[in-house]
């Protein structure tokens, strides 16, 4: 199985004269703690300074038939804050993405116009991408080694693109948002140096939908959070839906289901403005691979924002 698995990322590098996009961008199972990164409308909607790490470790100690490790993993740095005077917040990404041989740095830089709408805050958001795409093919073990579609050598190109992002809250009760990342597809270099090729990176458009909402028991010790974040990039969907149930503001536990992927159980646990959670991903796709790890650390430095009566926390900070 895990000859074969390679055998099928290789083709995927043969289809060349189709362009190269990457694998679909990364999901975390703790993915409202990263709506500040794919949807830059959040960015800013809290009262203070979040700062938040994310290290994901997917089928743990998957390996290829020589010996190498090629179990993706990603890495992700955020930071959003409201800024007063510019009447919204801004927000800052940067992720390292790895599956095989390829490596993946995105930043992203960010701006959210906050708007009063209705019962709720609407944020509306523009963000900066840079993405630095490589691609070792040097370790890659193709039938043929002398086929000339396939580069040779570690190729990378760096792709200037732009994310677009509505985020909308009503503060502790309910919040929906939609998103575009890389917006415009911008394309690299040429990977083969022929007239015959056209083999580039491209950036991958994808689309995100999110929704949560929070439901307060009679006991006010207890509130149940259900979630739902859909990820397309048009050529393949991933449904994520999970609950959260949180004790007395300091402890939560839960369930995430990834359509046809993977269930998973989450814990965490606040101290002060800092909160820690963690997650295990079972396997749910017939195939023998280990499940994934994930850890989250989030800090929020609260500001004195002189805000109006509509006090409220963040909904990334539960």
């Amino acid at each position: 199985m895990v000859q074969r698995l390679r055998y099928i990322i290789i083709l995927m590098f043969v289809a060349m004269h189709f362009g190269m996009n990457a694998q679909q961008a990364p999901m975390f199972t703790n993915y409202s703690n990263s709506y500040a990164t794919v949807n830059p409308g959040f960015g800013g909607l809290s009262e203070g300074v979040n700062v938040m790490g994310i290290f994901r470790d997917q089928w743990t100690g998957f390996q290829d038939v020589n010996g190498n490790k090629i179990a993706p993993q990603t890495l992700l740095f955020s930071g959003d804050m409201p800024v007063r005077a510019l009447r919204g917040g801004l927000s800052l990404g940067i992720m390292k993405d790895k599956i095989e041989f390829e490596n993946n740095v995105n930043v992203n830089i960010g701006y959210s116009y906050h708007l009063d709408l209705g019962p709720g805050i609407l944020g509306i958001g523009l963000s900066f991408a840079m993405v630095n795409r490589s691609v070792d093919f040097g370790q890659f073990y193709p039938t043929n080694s002398n086929d000339p579609i396939i580069p040779k050598g570690e190729q990378s190109s760096m792709l200037i693109d732009g994310n677009f992002g509505l985020f909308w809250q009503i503060p502790e009760t309910f919040y929906v948002g939609f998103s575009v990342t890389n917006l415009f597809e911008s394309k690299g270099k040429e990977l083969i140096g022929t007239a015959s090729s056209s083999a580039s990176f491209i950036g991958d458009r994808t689309l995100y939908f999110m929704a949560g909402y929070q439901y307060q028991f009679s006991n006010p010790l207890y509130v149940l959070m259900p979630s739902l974040c859909l990820m397309s990039d048009i050529a393949s969907t991933q449904i994520n839906v999970g609950a959260k149930l949180q004790y007395n503001e300091k402890f939560w536990f839960g369930l995430n289901y990834r359509y046809q992927e993977s269930v998973a159980a989450m814990v965490g646990i606040k101290i002060k403005d800092v909160q820690i959670s963690y997650s295990y991903d079972i396997n749910t796709l017939g195939i023998a691979v280990q499940g994934s790890h994930e850890v989250c650390v989030s800090y929020l430095f609260k500001m004195d924002l002189d805000k109006s009566p509509r006090i409220y926390r963040s909904i990334r900070y539960l």
